[in-house]
């Protein structure tokens, strides 16, 4: 059965015209970029490889991802229907140059994304480094490009003119995609509350090594750790002792022997565990105050946490100051 074709008008593409499909490309191009941004970064943190880098334990681009789809696939479907609308009241605005141009550059680019996707499927599988993780990558751009390609083929032939209902029907399984790859990235980075939990921790633990920082200072300069936090407190160097950000309680100090001490700070959440959860190459963010040796190791649970260290007069040799005799 033939595809019924719409008779050609001679309408003139307005400037309502140009910014709707103007308005409606840019729609989709950042709908599907973060679509597929959003399922890369569920698929690295659902099979880990421990030749990518650290995830950024905030979720900054699942998070980025999750707001780009909120804000732009509503608008994305909303400028479908005016446009579809528009070729039902005038059928000319159907044959208009913005629409032409627009459904074969779409329809271009999304088969030189299929044609790279498989190039890059075979390079990969030829080389010996497929994974399970590159194989579902491969995998989701092939059918999001074949999916796009195939919808704007039928619109290019008039298909979603002549059958509204199902062009609508389209436009309610997108909304319903992008809600549930949204609601799925808080099983991913956690709610907004989580992750402004995980921020006053990070905070805490910058806190803590301020507080070694000075501790050790005190050592090298004193021969001796200090016997309470107080004497930390510099006022013509400008430092004080910091304070937890959510409780405002002072952090905990204790001297627990000659050459060791420990600094106790409370926790909301444990440290998360980002390790080859990030992409390749390791380009991604690791919780900064987290790791650095495994004499300075700041990982933590929920809760009080105490964290010991010892110093190595080896490594951290005491400066006496000297004594300047009068003349």
């Amino acid at each position: 059965m033939e595809t019924p074709t719409i008779a050609v008008d001679t309408s003139k593409t307005s400037p309502k015209d140009f910014f709707l499909w103007l308005g409606a490309i840019i729609a989709l191009y950042g709908s599907i970029t973060s679509f597929i941004t959003l399922l890369f970064e569920y698929i690295n943190y659902s099979f880990p490889d421990n030749l990518a880098g650290y995830a950024d334990p905030y979720g900054g681009a699942v998070r980025f991802a999750m707001a780009a789809l909120i804000v732009l696939v509503p608008t994305l479907i909303a400028l479908f229907y005016f446009i579809r609308t528009s070729i039902a009241q005038e059928a000319g605005k159907a044959h208009i140059w913005v629409r032409r141009w627009a459904i074969v550059l779409t329809l271009f680019i999304a088969a030189i994304t299929i044609l790279i996707d498989l190039i890059a499927l075979v390079n990969t599988f030829l080389g010996g480094e497929i994974s399970t993780r590159f194989g579902l990558k491969v995998l989701v751009v092939l059918l999001v490009a074949l999916g796009v390609f195939l919808h704007f083929l039928a619109d290019q032939k008039g298909y979603w003119i002549l059958n509204r209902t199902k062009a609508n029907m389209i436009g309610i399984a997108v909304g319903v995609l992008a809600l549930v790859t949204v609601v799925s990235g808080f099983f991913i980075i956690g709610t907004p509350s989580h992750v402004r939990m995980l921020r006053y921790d990070e905070q805490k633990v910058q806190d803590l090594q301020s507080m070694q920082y000075q501790v050790l200072n005190y050592w090298q300069m004193k021969r001796a750790l200090p016997v309470e936090s107080n004497a930390l407190v510099d006022s013509l160097g400008g430092y004080t002792l910091p304070m937890d950000p959510k409780s405002k309680a002072s952090y905990v100090y204790k001297a627990t022997g000659k050459l060791t001490f420990a600094l106790c700070a409370t926790f909301n959440e444990a440290t998360p565990d980002t390790a080859g959860k990030g992409a390749y190459p390791a380009r991604d963010v690791a919780y900064p105050s987290m790791g650095g040796g495994v004499s300075d190791n700041w990982q933590h649970g929920a809760g009080e946490v105490c964290f010991t260290r010892t110093i190595d007069p080896e490594l951290y040799p005491t400066n006496p100051v000297p004594v300047t005799k009068g003349l």
